[in-house]
C-alpha cells in the first residue's frame, strides 16, 4: 500500500472507551463511525455482519458513535440509548436492536427497545432524562472530526479510510487484502 496521507488516517486511537467486538490483535481491526438512523449506516450494519460471520476471530469490529443531527433528529439519542444499554453490559444488544428498529427510534420506542434486551428500565430513563451518555456520544463525534470524517458511515480498515463501494464483494474484498488473507 503507498502512503497515505493524515486525512485518510484514523488519528483518534482506539483505546479501552470504544466500544468494541473482538480482539485488537486480530488481523483486521474494522473502524466505523455511525448514525442509528442513517440508511447506509444500516446498509453498513447489515454488511458488517455477515463479514463478521465470515471471518469470525480474523476481524475486530469498533464502533463510534457519529450523529448527524441535522439531518437525522434521533440519531443523538438513539446513539446515548446504545450508551446507557452499555453501562447495563447490554451494548451490542442495543446496537443490533436500533439498527433493526431504525425507522422507530422515538422515546416510546427506545424504551420499549430497552425493555426487550432486559434493561433495568428505571435506570435506563433515569440515564436518558438525564442525558448522562451525551458527553460520550461527543465524544465520539470529536474523534471522527479529527480523522476527517464528515459523512456516515465512516470505515477505516486497520487505520485508513475505506472509500470504495458498499457492497459486501467490495468491503470483504479490501479487508482480505489489508489482512493478507489473499
Amino acid at each position: 500500500m503507498g502512503q497515505v496521507s493524515d486525512k485518510d488516517r484514523l488519528l483518534a486511537p482506539i483505546t479501552e472507551r470504544d466500544r468494541i467486538q473482538g480482539s485488537l490483535s486480530s488481523p483486521v481491526v474494522l473502524v466505523e463511525y455511525g448514525d442509528y438512523q442513517c440508511l447506509y449506516c444500516g446498509e453498513a450494519h447489515r454488511i458488517i455482519k455477515e463479514i463478521q460471520q465470515q471471518l469470525n476471530n480474523q476481524l475486530c469490529f469498533v464502533f463510534r458513535h457519529f450523529p448527524q443531527t441535522q439531518i437525522h433528529p434521533q440519531a443523538q439519542k438513539a446513539a446515548e440509548a446504545a450508551e446507557a444499554a452499555d453501562v447495563q453490559g447490554k451494548f451490542w444488544q442495543m446496537h443490533d436492536t436500533l439498527f433493526e428498529h431504525q425507522h422507530a427510534l422515538d422515546d416510546g420506542h427506545l424504551v420499549e427497545y430497552a425493555n426487550g434486551i432486559g434493561l433495568d428500565i428505571s435506570r435506563f430513563l433515569q440515564d436518558m432524562s438525564g442525558h448522562v451518555y451525551a458527553n460520550r456520544v461527543t465524544e465520539d463525534i470529536r474523534s471522527g472530526v479529527s480523522s476527517h470524517v464528515n459523512s456516515t458511515p465512516a470505515l477505516f480498515i486497520n487505520g485508513v479510510c475505506y472509500k470504495d463501494a458498499w457492497e459486501i464483494e467490495r468491503l470483504l474484498a479490501a479487508i482480505l487484502k489489508v489482512g493478507d488473507f489473499l
